[in-house]
């Protein structure tokens, strides 16, 4: 193989869709896929490559230092691609420890193999890590995040993720080894686990649930089809350079009112109803605490200097999604019961 690339996080659904596309583009890199397979981690997003000779799951968690080091030294790695992370947000205010030990930590452990590895020999290594612009904190009725926009992280989320990028550059100035990080804005799409907006919505209306809106649902995102994601991962892996920052983002700005609304015409078309009758499942609900209001990435960097950008407009990518969850009743239903679980088990317990 021409060189070892480990993905934390490859069996979730961003590092899913990393891992795919690496698999299959690159048939002469080795790449490793390490993952701890917590509730968002599912192998069954994988089946597909499952077999591919120059891929490799491997069953570890980030924050177990020990192991780290153990599957690093295993498997000797180029590079390291970082998307493993606790990354919901309601999630990190009932539970901020959970996120400060997996994002800070776990990142610490990562950065300290890959030194110890390495051994201030940087030659044609790289570690990459995979951010948010949540770290940004939030913006108001104009404006976008540029990648000198300065840190105001507003949850324990963003807050922990914001630790992870600092550690990384402090690395990278401390012991010289190259990275790069990117600051992703709100992905969707295949795979994605339903406690995320876009396919709770599509599952809650599946079974005629309510839609649960927070305040007066006018939060503004920026949506980012994942595969474009992949494609703008892959481009910085092999083309960013050493210690530089690039925004990712979908130039599509959505008020999340508007984007359900757009989603429930969407899915009674798909699902032949009446139209509007999905939109009578809409149920407005008190805001959550720390509720940023508006996010959105200038994402003009990356196309300039890398020629990236998005191969889809929101409208396309949602239809594509939508399509995708409809056509896989299976997958939804075991993530949401928890059987996807007894894959691993029965396909991996005895290797």
């Amino acid at each position: 193989m021409a060189k070892t690339l480990i993905i934390t996080g490859g069996a979730g659904f961003i590092g899913s869709h990393v891992v795919r596309l690496f698999v299959n583009k690159y048939p002469d890199y080795h790449i490793v896929n390490l993952d701890a397979l917590t509730y968002a981690g599912n192998l069954e997003n994988l089946t597909d490559i499952e077999k591919a000779p120059n891929y490799t799951f491997v069953k570890a968690d980030i924050t177990n230092a020990a192991e780290i080091t153990d599957v690093f030294s295993k498997y000797n790695p180029d590079g390291i691609i970082h998307l493993a992370a606790e990354s919901h947000v309601d999630r990190s205010i009932t539970d901020p420890n959970a996120f400060i030990i997996t994002n800070v930590m776990g990142t610490a452990n990562l950065l300290n193999a890959a030194i110890a590895l390495w051994k201030n020999d940087f030659t044609g290594k790289r570690f990459y890590h995979v951010s948010t612009d949540e770290v940004y904190g939030s913006l108001g009725d104009t404006g976008l995040f540029l990648e000198t926009t300065p840190y105001d992280p507003q949850s324990p989320y963003s807050a922990s993720k914001a630790g992870s990028d600092h550690l990384v550059r402090a690395y990278g100035n401390t012991y010289k080894m190259p990275f790069v990080i990117t600051n992703c804005s709100n992905n969707y799409g295949p795979n994605q686990f339903p406690e995320k907006l876009i396919p709770l919505f599509i599952n809650n209306i599946c079974n005629k649930k309510p839609l649960p809106v927070y305040g007066d649902g006018k939060y503004t995102r920026d949506w980012l089809y994942v595969i474009d994601h992949a494609r703008a991962i892959d481009t910085v892996y092999h083309d960013g350079r050493n210690g530089e920052t690039y925004n990712i983002g979908g130039f599509n700005e959505w008020q999340n009112i508007e984007l359900i609304r757009l989603l429930c015409q969407t899915m009674d078309r798909k699902l032949n109803r009446a139209p509007g009758e999905s939109e009578q499942l809409i149920t407005y609900i008190r805001d959550r605490p720390g509720h940023d209001r508006r996010y959105a990435i200038d994402a003009n960097k990356i196309n300039k200097e890398l020629g990236w950008k998005p191969s889809v407009t929101f409208e396309e990518g949602l239809d594509k999604t939508v399509d995708w969850y409809l056509a896989n009743e299976k997958w939804l239903n075991d993530v949401t019961s928890g059987n996807y679980q007894h894959y691993y088990s029965s396909q991996y317990a005895n290797r």
